[in-house]
């Protein structure tokens, strides 16, 4: 969704190599990353397209439709390993911890004007129920939606998950801190790490038992109910870190990375379970607590499943042909776009309604989407190359 997510940290490693382990590598990138970013925002896009059109409520398609939501935990993995990377880092060679300051200034900048013209686009060009006022616009501006029942604006709904994953950003620098309290040599503390990290998905799947049973609300919405898919995309951080800087021995989780494919028909069969009852209704139904609590935990599975390939791959000397077309010159290019895909596409997708005389669930699924999709990508080029880019670029010589 964001770009957490343009490339990964790149400063060379030097700790005390380790028996029967690989040599460090330095540098590494993700560029993979970039070509699942824009996979899951258009995942986005189409489920969104689906339940207008009414094609993800009943049919055949139905389920596959109304789970690409799953482009929300893949959101989710990738900001977890990419933002938490940098300390994992810092912890294994004894470096400073990224500067708070810079840190939030280039989050601010990589989220917020998007958001604010997404904002401003839907108040300008969209109609809304007379009950959305200024401060409806507000709440979604700030990213405090989710804590007060708010009239949601046309157009706007889908950023619940910018602001659980602003939320997140605010969260890291006080749980990385927190984790690297740990003692003992680097290679104990990140095994130690990543079985912490890896018990996160239980406790966001409590969290959200309890919600569901409680009759669901915006809890359902808020971090913790989503810690554990980032808390997965953070012990990948940590096992990628860890084994690029020779702290690993090469093992089957290497061998599994590199076998991309493999790797995606297991998350293809998972989906493809997710799109079952099991995981939920289709539509705005509440689930059972069981099915919440599937679904959550399904999800987060998923999410570690795709990004996993793209972060071993990183460090192969031949990546599979997967891992190459998603870090390719075209993913990459896309990847760049993605997080305006995601905060423009409602809009257009009420503009084009609009323009097809659509009324909701009365189908048109084809029309509304290759129009939403071709007019979202070119609002998102020039988003990104007129305002985000330049802005980003400015956060970035701040610092010298």
């Amino acid at each position: 969704m964001t770009d957490t997510l343009v490339g990964g940290p790149t400063g060379p490693d030097s700790p005390a190599t380790r028996e029967l382990a690989d040599p460090p590598r330095t540098g590494l990138r993700f560029p993979a990353l970039d070509g699942l970013r824009i996979i899951g925002a258009v995942a986005v896009v189409t489920t969104h397209v689906g339940f207008t059109s009414g094609a993800s409520l009943n049919g055949q398609q139905a389920g596959l439709l109304a789970r690409l939501d799953a482009g929300v935990p893949l959101f989710f993995v990738v900001s977890g390993f990419l933002l938490y990377r940098p300390h994992v880092k810092a912890r294994l060679t004894g470096r400073p911890a990224p500067a708070l300051g810079t840190y939030l200034r280039h989050r601010a900048a990589r989220i917020l004007p998007a958001l604010w013209l997404a904002v401003l686009g839907a108040a300008l060009l969209l109609h809304h129920s007379p009950l959305v006022g200024t401060s409806s616009f507000l709440r979604y501006a700030t990213l405090t939606q989710i804590y007060s029942q708010v009239p949601a604006p046309t157009g706007l709904t889908q950023m619940w998950s910018l602001a659980t994953e602003w939320a997140f950003y605010l969260a890291l620098p006080v749980l990385a801190w927190a984790l690297s309290r740990g003692a003992g040599a680097p290679r104990t503390w990140a095994l130690r790490t990543i079985v912490l990290l890896g018990l996160l998905p239980v406790g966001s799947a409590v969290w959200v038992a309890v919600a569901t049973s409680n009759g669901g609300g915006l809890p359902m919405v808020w971090l913790p109910a989503f810690l554990g898919w980032f808390g997965l995309g953070m012990a990948l951080a940590t096992w990628s870190a860890a084994r690029e800087a020779g702290l690993f021995s090469p093992s089957v989780i290497d061998d599994l990375g590199r076998a991309a494919g493999s790797v995606y028909a297991a998350a293809a069969a998972l989906y493809l379970l997710l799109c079952t009852p099991i995981a939920g209704p289709y539509d705005l139904s509440p689930p059972t607590v069981g099915q919440a609590v599937v679904k959550n935990l399904g999800y987060a599975v998923l999410g570690a499943l795709l990004v996993f390939p793209a972060v071993v791959g990183a460090a192969a000397d031949r990546p599979s042909a997967v891992v190459r077309a998603l870090g390719g010159r075209v993913g990459r290019s896309l990847g760049d776009i993605s997080y305006g895909v995601f905060a423009y596409h409602l809009i257009v997708l009420s503009l084009a309604e609009r323009a097809f005389n659509h009324r909701t669930f009365d189908g048109q699924f084809p029309q509304l989407w290759l129009s939403t999709i071709g007019v979202t990508l070119v609002v998102a080029w020039i988003s990104y190359r007129l305002v985000e880019r330049p802005i980003m670029r400015w956060a970035r010589r701040r610092e010298h």
